[in-house]
């Protein structure tokens, strides 16, 4: 019996220090991470914003009552189609009398899970789930989805970065970015940090299309040169200033350093070394480390001034993961051709409120309308915003 109670008594000690050295690491660990974490501006709930523009733009809300809206896009019928995540849906919203706010919410597509991107492809939507991809066609023609053809439907779904973007190159082929299951690791499955590829709109033929993109969420082609680019999103963790966010052509075959480097040039601290961004793909753009860059889209109008055409635009959905909150803005990069003209310059801001940092909205996705008006969603706010130049 003595025995007994020694052991138990060891047992007891032996759990007691356990749970002092989490507690001690969890407190350290929290220490180390409230330094560099803000997290005001991601909670709470959204209202319309009083957005700052450059002169002669203006803006009016183009839609608004959506839970979580995503990626948008225009389809064929005119109509501007929404992935509204948090109701399991695409909606298309329709302004029939052309001016400038939807009169209409038509359900085209229900009971998906958490849809996040979409593109219109040869007659039909293709949409970005945790798990796949799903195919939405209207054979009909009467504004809803004759059901829906699950495509691919084995994605990693656990961990971090369960959005999944589609889109499709000029020569047919679908691909697909799927971010990382983590801050920082080693992936088990090839297909997390990186953008897979398809033979065409079937989804046959697996295979990596470029790898080291630790969470590129927006995807755009270029509509001159054919070009692949994307917005990626840093790790965290590296302080307030590092690693940049980037912007990159993603060419085929190519590395692009995570989890070993970041940026191009920045040795990670966990999986790095000497040489470890040696051959690592160059970004053409650098940006304040945690404004999370979202949607980008290439100014394909006519309505803004000459020297905005043919621009980028990029929506930042703001940091939770740094002590002086950034992003919550839409940006402009200038370019000439494929090249920067110019470095990233605010365009769209007011959805952060500096003083409180309270933030009213989060911009993700971004639209050029027939009208060559700039289409932007706020997820947090549940708007669609849609600016306009009216000359100054």
């Amino acid at each position: 019996m003595a025995v007994r109670q020694k052991r138990n008594r060891g047992c007891w000690w032996f759990l007691l220090g356990l749970a002092v050295v989490l507690l001690v690491g969890g407190l350290v660990f929290y220490w180390q991470l409230s330094s560099r974490v803000n997290l005001t501006p991601a909670l709470g709930s959204g209202a319309e914003a009083a957005l700052q523009l450059p002169p002669g733009f203006q803006v009016n809300v183009f839609a608004g009552g959506l839970n979580g809206p995503r990626f948008i896009a225009f389809g064929p019928d005119g109509a501007l189609y929404v992935a509204d995540r948090g109701n399991d849906r695409i909606v298309a919203l329709v302004d029939a009398d052309g001016d400038g706010t939807a009169e209409t919410t038509r359900v085209f597509a229900e009971g998906l899970s958490q849809p996040h991107s979409l593109v219109y492809h040869e007659g039909a939507w293709y949409v970005g789930v945790p798990s796949g991809v799903v195919r939405l066609e209207d054979a009909d023609g009467n504004g809803v989805a004759d059901g829906g053809d699950t495509l691919v439907n084995d994605y990693p779904t656990t961990g971090f970065h369960t959005t999944r973007t589609v889109e499709f190159l000029p020569d047919g082929r679908m691909v697909v970015a799927i971010g990382s299951s983590c801050n920082v690791c080693q992936e088990t499955d090839l297909r997390r940090a990186a953008v897979v590829v398809y033979d065409g709109p079937e989804a046959t033929g697996e295979r990596l299309f470029a790898t080291g993109l630790r969470n590129a969420v927006g995807l755009a082609v270029h509509p001159q040169s054919g070009e692949l680019w994307a917005t990626n999103n840093g790790r965290d963790l590296m302080g307030d200033e590092l690693p940049p966010e980037t912007v990159y052509i993603v060419s085929e075959g190519a590395d692009y350093g995570w989890p070993r480097c970041h940026s191009g040039d920045v040795v990670d601290p966990e999986f790095g070394g000497p040489g470890a961004c040696d051959g690592v793909a160059q970004p053409v753009a650098e940006m304040q480390a945690h404004s999370a860059p979202l949607g980008l889209v290439f100014y394909t109008g006519q309505s803004f001034p000459a020297d905005y055409h043919g621009d980028l635009f990029i929506a930042f959905h703001g940091s939770w993961n740094r002590s002086e909150p950034t992003g919550y803005k839409v940006v402009r990069l200038p370019l000439d051709g494929s090249q920067p003209a110019g470095p990233v310059e605010d365009f769209a801001t007011g959805w952060l409120n500096p003083n409180s940092d309270e933030a009213s909205g989060r911009p993700v996705g971004l639209a050029v309308g027939p009208d060559g008006a700039l289409y932007i969603s706020d997820d947090k706010g549940g708007f669609i915003y849609r600016i306009y130049y009216v000359g100054s």
